[in-house]
């Protein structure tokens, strides 16, 4: 599948729960563009101020429908919170409604998507009791910055790269 039907078929689902949005409140909302930019083990993001939803594209192919019946419409209520309610809790009170309510959706907070193929890279660390630890790209950039440091639960010591 392209990006172009891709990005199309996401589009029309934005549409569709936003118009339900809007016969539920009766009220206008500003439709959110959306891209195929979000990475990592993330299935989606809504980015409120742009009004904008980003999506994996790789999880998106993986798992099309799903993202059209659930990660959409859970993306599509962070935004109709803020248009509507302002700032809330991401998860809170406010979007569950939405979720339950409006979409007749469990208000799940995080996917179970296979994500052993979306190209994260994690890298070998240990420690002085001699585990292995495996640490994120992100969290190994900071390491490798000096920003952090991470230690073992079990003993306690600074994590080091193998």
């Amino acid at each position: 599948m392209n990006d172009t039907s891709l990005l199309n078929a996401a589009a029309a689902a934005i549409e569709q729960s936003c118009k339900l949005a809007e016969d539920y409140f009766s009220v206008s909302f500003s439709i959110p563009t959306v891209n195929l930019h979000q990475r990592g083990k993330i299935a989606g993001s809504a980015h409120l101020q742009k009004n904008l939803i980003k999506l994996n594209r790789k999880l998106f192919i993986q798992n099309f429908d799903d993202f059209l019946q659930q990660v959409i419409p859970h993306e599509v209520a962070h935004i109709i919170c803020y248009q509507q309610f302002g700032r809330v809790k991401p998860h809170g009170a406010e979007w569950q409604s939405l979720m339950r309510s409006l979409f007749q959706l469990d208000a799940h907070v995080t996917h179970k998507f296979d994500v052993s193929n979306v190209g994260m890279q994690d890298f070998a660390y240990q420690c002085e009791c001699n585990n292995l630890i495996m640490l994120s790209v992100v969290r190994h950039n900071k390491v490798m910055r000096g920003t952090q440091r991470y230690r073992c639960q079990k003993c306690k010591a600074v994590l080091t790269p193998c």
